[in-house]
């Protein structure tokens, strides 16, 4: 059965995740077009979502809700506003403006609908020792690493400060010009080799300048020094600082996939439509332009047929490629094929306690220490990070006297990692954590396993050729890819929301220039570390 559907102004919007409902909310706002969004899954946020097992919330990847741009925090606030006095009101700047936003009568409902101010550590476990992150020069961290070994850190960053290599042109070029050799060799090369499964040196440097920009040894260590002098910065915008630096942020109370779910219940009240377990299959194109795109429903096998005046798109662009079918030039087409991604798998453990550790910092009876996440830079175990999912909010939490934690593996589809049992990945987290000496296995009281494909575009292999895609799907007008997966760009949630933004705005004014979009994160306006204008 193939259901039409009316064009009217319609704009098909693929994929419920950030990127897609930040472009059907203002498309709703500002526009008269009506977004109907394609989803494959049976719920909103992407990899951004919150999974929910037993009460207990799992955080997929970690999100902070922290922006440079205005625009992305003020937008989120008025979906869910910060925990606020006691008035029941908060107050939003907006470009020297400002706003008083009401919260809703209900008292028990204001008290869930709220985004946490939340203060933020994540620290590198090394050596079987907590090391903080950023690298701080604290007599903890040159305890733990040693004389010999700082000295050879110090003089290795001189040496890399120096000499820097050039060109370049891989991650670990990128790294090593940055932190010197043997600050990479230490705290770099085997976590990232573990996230992408590949040697730095076989990564674009590009992927650096994607996610680390400006920051290097010297701002981490100037900023450890200013901290000490200032105290904790308690204005969340904190401007001027580098993101990976930050030390407070905002989070939903029930964690990100609450403020999709949100977002979702505002495109719905203001006419939008969302259709869940529909995967895209095909489009209809005619000169350069799409007419239709074809969804199936993956529970009944209906087919809708959705014509449309404009598609934003943030599946991935091999599936899009490959959709667009005959139309695509074959070359374009065996690029897109071999685009690789990285998948991701979270095993969620329930413990009523971790051991004891000094270096831990914990002022739990249960021992659970405060950081929100923690990169396992270990060799000998799989493992590449792990969440404390109560540190994020204590709402992720059912019983506020366990500790709920998130092991992160990365992996590839299908690969002997990925196709573990469930069973067999809970006793996998289990041992290496007990190896690691942070928990007694017999103090595990559940676990879960939540597999995320395509959870990360990667920048190798067929990446180098990007720029072919790009060109191709530029010349098709009405298609506005978006998006982590839908630019394959490693975005963070902000930057996918700035290119639906701009989607959105060229649609509403009648343009099909996508160069803005390209750009979000990579022209200066975007870029954490804004470089002065020569």
């Amino acid at each position: 059965l193939i259901v039409i559907m009316n064009k009217n102004r319609t704009t098909v919007i693929i994929g419920a995740g950030p990127a897609g409902l930040t472009a059907a909310l203002e498309l709703l706002r500002h526009t008269d077009i009506k977004p109907i969004v394609i989803e494959a899954d049976d719920c909103v946020g992407g990899i951004s979502r919150t999974v929910n097992y037993k009460g207990n919330r799992i955080d997929i990847g970690g999100h902070r809700f922290f922006s440079k741009s205005d625009w992305v925090m003020n937008w989120w606030k008025e979906i869910l506003p910060p925990e606020s006095s006691s008035d029941g009101q908060v107050e939003i700047s907006y470009q020297n403006k400002k706003k008083t936003v009401s919260l809703a009568a209900n008292p028990q409902q204001n008290a869930d609908k709220v985004m946490l101010i939340r203060n933020r550590l994540s620290r590198i476990y090394y050596l079987r020792r907590f090391f903080d992150y950023p690298l701080k020069l604290s007599l903890r961290t040159l305890s733990n690493l040693g004389l010999v070994r700082v000295v050879r850190i110090g003089f290795s960053y001189i040496w890399a400060s120096l000499f820097p290599r050039k060109p370049e042109n891989s991650l670990e070029d990128f790294l090593i010009n940055r932190f010197g050799r043997r600050l990479y060799l230490t705290f770099f090369k085997d976590y990232t080799e573990k996230v992408w499964g590949v040697p730095c040196q076989n990564i674009s440097a590009e992927w650096g300048a994607q996610r680390i920009k400006g920051l290097n040894i010297t701002k981490a260590l100037v900023h450890a020094v200013s901290s000490l002098f200032k105290g904790k910065n308690k204005d969340v915008s904190q401007k001027g600082t580098n993101t990976s630096l930050i030390e407070r942020f905002l989070y939903p109370k029930f964690g990100p996939g609450q403020m999709w779910e949100a977002v979702a219940e505002q495109v719905i009240e203001l006419g939008g439509t969302i259709h869940f377990k529909h995967k895209v299959t095909a489009f209809t194109c005619d000169n350069g332009i799409i007419q239709s795109v074809r969804a199936e429903c993956k529970e009944s096998g209906q087919v809708l047929d959705l014509p449309c005046e404009h598609v934003i798109s943030t599946m991935p662009v091999k599936d899009l490629i490959n959709g667009l079918g005959k139309a695509v030039p074959p070359e374009i087409s065996a690029i897109a094929n071999e685009l690789p991604y990285r998948d991701f798998i979270t095993v969620g453990l329930l413990c009523s306690k971790m051991l004891a550790n000094p270096q831990s910092n914990s002022s739990h009876a249960n021992n659970m220490p405060p950081d929100n996440w923690i990169y396992i830079q270990e060799n000998d175990v799989k493992v590449g990070r792990l969440q404390i999912f109560n540190n994020w909010s204590p709402d992720m939490v059912a019983d506020p006297e366990k500790i709920w934690m998130g092991l992160e593996y990365f992996c590839n589809e299908g690969d002997p990692l990925w196709n573990l049992s469930d069973a067999e990945l809970m006793s996998l987290a289990k041992s290496e954590m007990t190896r690691m000496g942070l928990i007694d296995p017999s103090d595990v009281e559940d676990s879960v396993v939540i597999r995320m494909p395509k959870a990360y575009p990667a920048y190798f292999g067929a990446y180098s050729r990007f720029g072919e895609i790009r060109a191709y799907l530029d010349t098709v007008a009405n298609l506005f890819p978006v998006g982590r997966n839908g630019m394959h760009r490693y975005n963070n949630q902000d930057h996918s929301m700035l290119s639906a933004k701009l989607a959105a705005e060229a649609i509403a004014s009648g343009s099909t220039d996508k160069t803005a979009i390209w750009e979000v994160n990579v022209d200066d306006e975007y870029h954490e570390e804004k470089e002065a204008k020569q």
